[in-house]
């Protein structure tokens, strides 16, 4: 007789149904994995052995077969301990067989038979009930998968004896609530920076349009000081946004006690990442950096510090959305909507262009450190600024200036104009940094005295095709702060002094 469980193994951030099958045949005694399980999957058989005696159930001294179906489906992690575990104790009768028919199942088992919360509930959660079936997970990973449906079927038992006693009719499981996290109220403020007044701009327009930025000064400049108030400005995560960020969250792992929040990600890893940390890979195929920061903040301090493969690595996320891993085997896709924002120093030396300064290595200190960040990439990032140092008389002035909340609500504001045009158009855009390029022309067609403008400035500064396209999404975005429909001269100017500190930096490094 062949007892049955279903499972799921995870492909990017979808569940794919997988069919665990136990069989208990005469023969030598002994438990057999099959079905392409890697390393921590053939582990199961002895973490399940442990749990089953913990729980005082032995093993039958017959030959156990455990099959992985589809059989060519690479099986990977330590959430089949559970459902193994289970498909077994119907095989040897301590619960229903028919019990489990209507349940997908994941957890890792430990020794004493209680359940290890496992990376990716929400998503088997969504999966299931896809399927139209309940989910049995671990207790730590309930409120998580209770985000998947308000009528979704769940049990979160803490160790294999409660989920006998439940299908026994002795002890009733019940269902885990869905939590989120209480609204971050210890935010950096922007009221703290003094001076730097056409930076917080920049950063304000970045926010309100979704677009890159690269801040370019000296130490000390207060170019993190910025990037790291950018989350204080930007709107809450809207419900869709939500399920997805918090869908890669799940698969990495990294949803701190099943808690949601509807905070967009901010994400900051050190130059010294990988190409798999930043992008994602690695022997088991995990969301990076840039999938981390999906419908949030990817900042990267001191960029040219990076190396320039990992660089030039985030081209195609920047313009497709999405991290596509391919192997020999299999290829996974993770989404990657994400916003860079990113702090250099002018030279290695850090000083370039500072009064009463020179660099002992001459122009070349400058040019050879702007070089190692390609022209292509640079072309992605819409606003480029120069953060001058601070001095003294913005130091010592007592006024401060506006709070993050008031230039939060004119962000808001200016989503708001976006999300209502786009979903007035049809269009799954919902800030003009994204908005598809047949689109743009549309929506920021500028007035007579703008185009003329634009025309020039394109011919003057050699703009490419993208270039030009990223000059009208910012000049529309900063129309949506003023709260006009039509772009105009004012606005295409600033959008194009934007670009010219990066026309300047790239004439610089040639």
């Amino acid at each position: 007789m062949v007892s049955r469980v279903r499972t799921v193994a995870f492909q990017g951030i979808e569940a794919v149904p997988v069919d665990v099958q136990v069989m208990i045949a005469p023969g030598k005694a002994g438990m057999q994995i099959v079905g392409l399980p890697d390393k921590a999957v053939a582990e199961s058989r002895e973490r399940v052995q442990a749990a089953l005696h913990a729980s005082g159930l032995s093993m039958p001294a017959k030959k156990v077969t455990v099959n992985l179906a589809p059989a060519d489906l690479p099986k990977e992690g330590s959430h089949y301990d559970l459902p193994i575990a289970l498909c077994l104790m119907a095989g040897l009768g301590a619960i229903p067989g028919d019990a489990l028919g209507d349940y997908v199942v994941l957890g890792e088992l430990s020794l004493d038979g209680t359940i290890a919360p496992v990376a990716g509930a929400l998503p088997a959660a969504i999966g299931a009930n896809a399927l139209g079936k309940g989910l049995i997970c671990p207790h730590g990973s309930g409120p998580e998968a209770a985000w998947a449906g308000p009528e979704f079927d769940i049990l979160a038992p803490r160790s294999l004896i409660a989920v006998a006693n439940h299908f026994r009719g002795t002890q009733v499981l019940s269902r885990p609530e869905a939590s989120i996290h209480a609204p971050a109220r210890d935010l950096p403020d922007l009221a703290d920076i003094k001076g730097q007044e056409s930076a917080k701009r920049a950063l304000e327009v970045a926010a309100a349009g979704g677009h890159n930025l690269l801040m370019v000064g000296p130490p000390g400049s207060g170019k993190s000081m910025l990037a790291q108030r950018l989350p204080s400005i930007l709107p809450p995560l809207a419900p869709r946004e939500l399920l997805e960020v918090s869908m890669v969250a799940s698969i990495a792992g990294e949803l701190a006690g099943g808690k949601l929040t509807d905070r967009r990600p901010f994400r900051a890893p050190h130059h010294s990442a990988s190409m798999a940390a930043m992008v994602g890979g690695g022997l088991r195929i995990r969301p990076g950096e840039v999938s981390l920061a999906h419908h949030g903040v990817l900042f990267l301090d001191e960029f040219p510090e990076f190396s320039p493969a990992v660089l030039d690595s985030l081209r195609q996320p920047l313009e497709a959305g999405e991290c596509m891993i391919a192997r020999a085997n299999h290829r996974v896709t993770y989404p990657a909507r994400i916003q860079l924002v990113a702090a250099m120093n002018p030279c290695r030396c850090g000083m370039a262009g500072e009064p009463g300064y020179r660099c002992a290595r001459g122009p070349r200190c400058l040019s050879d450190y702007q070089a190692r960040i390609s022209g292509p990439l640079l072309d992605r990032i819409d606003l480029r600024i120069e953060v001058p140092a601070v001095s003294a008389v913005d130091l010592i002035r007592p006024a401060k200036s506006e709070t993050s909340a008031t230039v939060a609500l004119r962000v808001a504001r200016a989503r708001s104009i976006q999300r209502e045009r786009y979903e007035r158009l049809g269009c799954a855009s919902t800030t003009n940094a994204h908005c598809a390029t047949a689109l743009v022309e549309e929506i920021a067609s500028p007035d007579a005295a703008g185009m003329s403008l634009l025309r020039d400035a394109s011919e003057k500064m050699g703009f490419s095709a993208r270039a030009y396209h990223r000059v009208l999404k910012v000049a529309r975005t900063l129309a949506d702060l003023d709260g006009v429909e039509t772009v105009g001269r004012i606005h295409l100017a600033e959008a194009i002094s934007y670009r010219m500190s990066g026309e300047r930096l790239a004439q610089q490094a040639a």
